[in-house]
């Protein structure tokens, strides 16, 4: 009779004690979690597209390439050059100062290619402190105008022209820093479709995705991950548009139209 009252004991705590370790932790509910809540920015990630030609057989897709950091991917860069096809290159200082060679490629083909700024550092333009995709943000005023203003000065030390447009990294952007950035002369410089996953997609995938660009589309990519299977795709996609019969066009070349007042 002990042994039975025993083994109900143990029956009924092992679901309790089971199910105790499936728990989750308890959150911190001080002050600083609600005061760190309540200090995060409202980000936002611009669209932008430009005017539509409103040809079928003829539509007009404007494509922008970040470079970041790194070296750059000659599979991309020499498919653009050797099919002409006028491309927006957005160039952080790092880079330039990595790639003396792509520059001067770019200077010696100023009828495909317009040069903008993507920032000093390649750090995110927003005006708090906050992490986004693990990287750490300006984080004041003061910061995103120098990572603004240091991507125009090595832009101008490289020999190219003074940028009109800035797009910063990650694309992402709280609205005061967006105000900011207008009142220091630029338009701010979305997209509408993402190309390349960031560099991380793989050959196939981004192929599709940029072959399928529509009408009025800006296209992001990136041209400086050599190594990633993902230019492979680009490269491929550059081929198909042309095929279909697409107008290539720079920034400059048309109105673009963005949302967030990045170009209005």
């Amino acid at each position: 009779m002990m042994r039975r009252a025993l083994l109900s004991t143990i029956f009924l705590l092992l679901p309790l004690t089971a199910g105790a370790q499936n728990l989750p932790a308890k959150q911190p509910s001080g002050p600083s979690a609600t005061q760190n809540a309540a200090d995060t920015p409202k980000l936002v990630e611009p669209h932008l597209h430009v005017g539509r030609s409103g040809n079928v057989s003829r539509p007009r897709v404007a494509l922008t390439f970040d470079a970041c950091m790194g070296q750059a991917d000659a599979r991309i860069l020499s498919t653009l050059v050797r099919e002409r096809i006028p491309a927006t290159i957005f160039v952080t200082a790092r880079w330039l100062k990595k790639n003396p060679p792509a520059v001067a490629v770019f200077l010696n083909n100023l009828d495909l290619f317009e040069l903008e700024n993507h920032g000093q550092n390649h750090v995110p333009a927003v005006d708090a402190p906050v992490l986004i995709y693990g990287i750490a943000a300006a984080g004041s005023p003061e910061a995103v105008r120098q990572e603004v203003a240091g991507g125009a000065d090595a832009m101008l030390a490289a020999g190219l022209a003074a940028p009109r447009w800035f797009r910063g990294s990650t694309a992402k952007y709280d609205a005061s820093a967006i105000r900011q950035i207008r009142d220091m002369g630029y338009r701010v410089a979305g997209y509408s479709l993402n190309g390349d996953g960031g560099s991380l997609l793989g050959a196939g995938v981004t192929e599709k995705r940029i072959a399928a660009a529509k009408d009025g589309d800006v296209v992001l990519a990136h041209i400086n991950q050599p190594t990633h299977a993902a230019g492979e795709g680009v490269a491929r996609a550059l081929l198909a548009l042309k095929g279909r019969g697409v107008e290539f066009v720079r920034l400059s070349d048309v109105d673009g139209i963005g949302d967030d007042d990045t170009t209005q």
